[in-house]
């Protein structure tokens, strides 16, 4: 579509008054595969055509959509949001100037363009690999996504952008059981690359240790609960920056009145040692954009540092009412949906601490390698994870495996106490759920020594959550990418 079209349909959209409009069209060809009891279960493509069209009226918002991207159904889409908008008629002029895409890692090899042959070959691959690591090994579920993303979106501000987003990933979850027991062992990886990632060597070291997860929790003791110190992994990931504080950084429940952190800005936060960062320009990784989904080019934007809150993440219109910049934090799952903001790539700083040297502190605690999904109430900062993968410590080494661990505590209380920071950094990928909507992202930390911190939590029940981080499964059940 022309920009002369666009900025008709912009000017149809404030016809009758606004102070903002925009239109989002997208176009997304997808690919799913599942594998389960060692048979290809389904193999999904499609693709999906629409336009949103959004007016900002003050405090209100109108969105409507459609997936007919004539010109005549956008102008009459584009009337319906205005109508709600409804301050005063004129005819109104809207100049688009292109805005040009910051430089970026091109898709070596375009999902569209590889087989479907190809792509079950990949999963077959991750599915023998790890049923061949041990006999107890009863069922591998194995998912396969991916999508490439042709986007347009111009507003009245006179932004007109054109971007493609691809985006592959893939995950296996291992199933053991022996005498009684079952256990399971995730993995995944993933990122804005294109299938060129998918390598044999990759798909069988996913499997493998996958599968090598199912079995160690087979073998293990049942978690101690209580108050204990715990070494938090780098290669564990940062389900932790995500559920503790990151949520509760997003503008939009910062202004509604839903967020720990409101008021708090100059406020000290968490501990010295600690930087959070939500950066949506890092190469590869699976929350990485050009632009965000209002066109605006994404950065990095320092949150907290060296415990003090410093901002919050910003859509255009959380952005407009504190009279600050937009982060190119807003973000919406489809056209469908009206953006709101976002996390992207969110993660604690690396300090200066040998990840060795913070185990050997510890006399007696937990060590969590790696982290599964969580949940929090950004109210009051609580929030609640489960450990994917944990060991005793005992004496500054890492002892035996346990089972069924479960982190309980407050985001800020916790951060606040963190008195070790690793040099070391490690990613893991997951679709963040918020409002209705699912939006990829990708966390991190370093190794992390919290002195003291509740485990188990069979006393504690998890908190009534206003969003949830999917690291299992069920992500690929609820067809999200």
């Amino acid at each position: 579509m022309d920009k002369y079209a666009l900025s008709n349909v912009l000017a149809a959209a404030l016809r009758h008054g606004g102070d903002f409009a925009d239109i989002f069209i997208e176009r997304k060809v997808s690919t799913m595969i599942s594998c389960e009891a060692d048979r290809i279960e389904r193999i999904k493509t499609g693709t999906d055509v629409g336009a949103g069209v959004r007016v900002i009226c003050g405090d209100t918002t109108a969105y409507a959509y459609t997936n007919d991207l004539s010109l005549e159904e956008l102008l009459r889409v584009a009337g319906i949001a205005s109508r709600a908008a409804q301050k005063a008629e004129g005819a109104i002029t809207i100049n688009l100037a292109r805005v040009s895409a910051p430089d970026d890692v091109q898709a070596e090899k375009l999902p569209d363009q590889v087989t479907i042959d190809e792509k079950v070959d990949a999963v077959m691959t991750v599915n023998s690999a790890a049923r061949a690591v041990d006999s107890r090994i009863k069922q591998v579920m194995v998912g396969y996504g991916d999508v490439v993303q042709d986007v347009v979106i111009a507003n009245s501000l006179g932004r007109l952008v054109e971007d493609r987003r691809v985006r592959t990933r893939l995950s296996v979850n291992a199933v053991a059981s022996d005498v009684g027991q079952v256990q399971t062992g995730f993995d995944s990886f993933g990122g804005t690359q294109g299938f060129e990632m998918v390598t044999a060597d990759r798909c069988e070291e996913l499997a493998r240790a996958a599968a090598r997860r199912a079995i160690t929790l087979l073998e293990a003791r049942p978690a101690p609960a209580g108050r204990m110190t715990v070494v938090l992994a780098g290669e564990a990931g940062g389900t932790m920056v995500h559920e503790a504080c990151g949520h509760g950084l997003e503008a939009d429940l910062v202004q509604k009145g839903l967020s720990v952190y409101g008021g708090k800005k100059g406020e000290i936060v968490a501990s010295e040692l600690i930087t959070v960062v939500d950066d949506g320009t890092i190469p590869y990784k699976y929350g990485t954009l050009r632009f965000d989904d209002e066109g605006f080019a994404t950065e990095k934007t320092v949150l907290i540092e060296r415990g003090r809150l410093i901002n919050y993440m910003y859509d255009y219109l959380t952005a407009a009412k504190d009279k600050v910049r937009p982060t190119g934090n807003g973000r919406r799952e489809s056209f469908e949906h009206k953006p709101i903001p976002r996390m992207r790539n969110t993660y604690i700083a690396p300090g200066k601490d040998d990840p060795a040297e913070i185990v050997k502190s510890v006399k007696q605690g937990l060590f969590v390698k790696k982290m599964g999904g969580g949940q929090v109430n950004t109210i009051n900062g609580d929030f609640v994870f489960d450990v994917a993968e944990g060991y005793l410590i005992k004496n500054g080494e890492i002892g035996e495996a346990v089972r069924g661990a479960t982190l309980t505590g407050n985001g800020p209380e916790v951060l606040k106490t963190v008195d070790r920071v690793g040099c070391d950094f490690g990613f893991t990928i997951g679709t963040c759920g918020k409002d209705g909507q699912g939006a990829p992202v990708s966390d991190a930390q370093p190794t992390l020594r919290i002195p003291s911190m509740t485990v188990g939590g069979t006393a504690h029940e998890p908190p009534k959550s206003c969003c949830q981080l999917y690291k299992q499964w069920p992500e690929w059940k609820i067809k999200r990418l």
